[in-house]
């Protein structure tokens, strides 16, 4: 069972995470195993739960560099 409440994360970023599940499932993981598994790899792609609007993938770069 996983630890933190998945309530912050976006529709898409629930089904996403079911679709996967019963990918590893079928494989014949267990179910528990299945979940975890899961919302890693919705981590992983997405970034966490709670993030909607353009641009989100966006990292920061660090301070710019100046042109001499």
């Amino acid at each position: 069972m996983p630890r933190g409440s998945k309530a912050s994360y976006t529709g898409k970023q629930k089904r996403k995470a079911e679709h996967i599940e019963e990918g590893y499932v079928e494989r014949g993981v267990s179910r528990g195993e299945a979940e975890r598994r899961a919302w890693a790899t919705v981590n992983k792609q997405d970034g966490g739960g709670n993030k909607r609007g353009s641009g989100r993938k966006r990292a920061s770069r660090g301070p710019r560099k100046r042109r001499s």
